[in-house]
């Protein structure tokens, strides 16, 4: 882990930033790629890796994002929270747009149940959309942190980033199989199948390299940056996700796959950051 920190620190941030995303989307394509060797998914091993997901996109809104981006913040008191305020409120927002305008349909959920404009898209392009929906602020934070870290911003570091990278990409796999088994059993090829699954993670090395450029080429965003990413994961969280693992019996077992993964991305960014 030291000698792939040292890499990370060598390299150009906006380069690393894309690297590390290239690793989440590597990920959600090995999830994709179970659609090969299985015919169906278990419902209760899928809620408990959404509660994961949930856990992990928390933990990461807080640890990586949210403190850093206080503590670098001018002022004290009051004043000092305004930037994590300003951003973290345009975050959720800009998340709350894109969800009521991207069309898109979630997991074993109907085609009535779909959200966004109206369209004719067929339901593997909407389902892929959903998980798209959540990579987006994924990629975001992955891409300012790294930034900010190559700032010499108090408070973010290479190892910080890396750990929110492989938060990410632990909580991207059962994504990628989240789109691809669906797809499988309405008769999608296994390729096809396979294809939209790891698709839909093709956006967190866009996101990545705009969020890493944005915070270098004009540094004084930093702290708006990296709530901006906090209040998008959030808002991905409370309205995607957790509905989304609560659908079905095995909310217990979503719950604890919550607190599972709150402690794994906790431990991985206190403990490399």
């Amino acid at each position: 882990m030291e000698t792939i920190i040292a890499y990370m620190e060598s390299l150009n941030p906006i380069l690393a930033a894309l690297y590390a995303t290239l690793f989440t989307w590597g990920v959600t394509a090995l999830g994709a790629s179970l659609v090969f060797f299985f015919n169906k998914m278990n419902r209760a091993f899928f809620d408990g890796m959404l509660g994961f997901t949930g856990g992990v996109m928390v933990a990461a809104s807080f640890w990586s994002l949210l403190a850093p981006g206080i503590e670098m913040s001018p002022g004290e008191g009051f004043v000092k929270v305004i930037p994590a305020v300003v951003g973290f409120t345009l975050g959720a927002f800009f998340l709350f747009g894109l969800d009521k305008v991207l069309p898109h349909l979630h997991v074993n959920f109907k085609m009535d149940e779909k959200e966004g404009i109206k369209t004719p898209w067929h339901k593997s392009t909407l389902l892929t959309l959903a998980i798209t929906l959540h990579n987006i602020p994924e990629g975001l934070a992955v891409g300012v942190l790294f930034g900010a870290a190559a700032a010499g911003i108090e408070g973010a570091s290479i190892g910080g980033a890396v750990a929110l990278a492989i938060g990410i990409g632990l909580q991207n796999f059962p994504e990628g199989f989240a789109v691809a088994m669906p797809l499988r059993r309405q008769g999608l090829s296994k390729w096809k199948s396979f294809n939209f699954g790891q698709l839909s993670a093709a956006v967190e090395p866009i996101a990545a390299v705009l969020g890493a450029w944005a915070v270098l080429t004009f540094e004084p965003i930093l702290p708006y940056a990296l709530s901006f990413a906090a209040g998008a994961m959030i808002f991905v969280v409370v309205e995607e996700v957790i509905p989304e693992s609560q659908q079905e019996r095995f909310t217990d077992i979503a719950t604890m796959g919550f607190i599972g993964g709150f402690i794994v991305m906790m431990t991985l960014d206190v403990g490399l950051g």
